[in-house]
């Protein structure tokens, strides 16, 4: 088998599900004909009962085998929102790790995501519906619990030197009233809103520089 097709079954394994769209922009860009290509595979790994899909959903749904969800489960659209995040986090950067649902225990958060990002940890909450303040007071208390306990101190993932508890990015249209003194959220209705932020913007020094530079060049 070859490592495409490994990585397509990770990635199916890793989402639950991906459309056909989102095999081709993760594993078959660049390629002069992707869609012949994707659709050449997806068929043979279909065939050697790999994998699984859903004709009725356009584009086709697929699935790995066998699935860890129903064809029809509610929750497609969720996961394939949190597809939609990870391409928009790759156009800038490979994240690390992106673990997709991770859990941490009864009481806690079950956030989206977790991720290593940019040399930074980072948990996700993509919110697409509207929640109430209480609903979004709960998801912060529970966040705030796992910091008290401690545990975050020992994931693998951890520098030896100095322990860091992730931020949480909230993808939101909704700006939510989240106050933590211990945890740091961003509140954002897309990724590229959050890189500019921080990406650091040339000073009058540097542009004067780079420009002296393409006169001499």
């Amino acid at each position: 088998m070859r490592k495409r097709d490994v990585a397509i079954l990770n990635d199916l394994q890793r989402f639950r599900c991906l459309t056909r769209n989102d095999i081709i922009e993760l594993h078959f860009k660049g390629l002069k004909q992707p869609v012949t290509c994707c659709n050449t595979i997806l068929k043979s790994l279909r065939r050697d009962g790999l994998i699984d899909v859903n004709v009725n959903h356009q584009p086709y749904l697929y699935f790995p085998s066998p699935a860890t969800i129903k064809k029809d489960s509610a929750k497609i659209p969720h996961f394939l929102k949190i597809v939609e995040f990870y391409k928009s986090l790759i156009k800038y950067e490979d994240p690390k790790t992106f673990m997709v649902e991770p859990k941490y225990g009864k009481g806690l958060m079950e956030p989206d995501a977790f991720m290593l990002w940019k040399r930074s940890p980072f948990f996700v909450e993509i919110q697409r519906s509207l929640y109430s303040e209480k609903v979004m007071n709960g998801k912060v208390q529970r966040y705030e619990s796992y910091f008290m306990s401690n545990e975050w101190q020992q994931e693998p993932w951890q520098p030896q030197n100095k322990k860091v508890f992730p931020a949480v990015i909230v993808i939101t249209d909704t700006r939510y009233k989240i106050e933590s003194p211990y945890i740091k959220f961003y509140q954002v209705p897309h990724i590229d809103l959050l890189v500019n932020r921080f990406e650091p913007k040339k000073t009058d020094i540097q542009i004067k520089n780079s420009t002296l530079k393409l006169k001499n060049a």
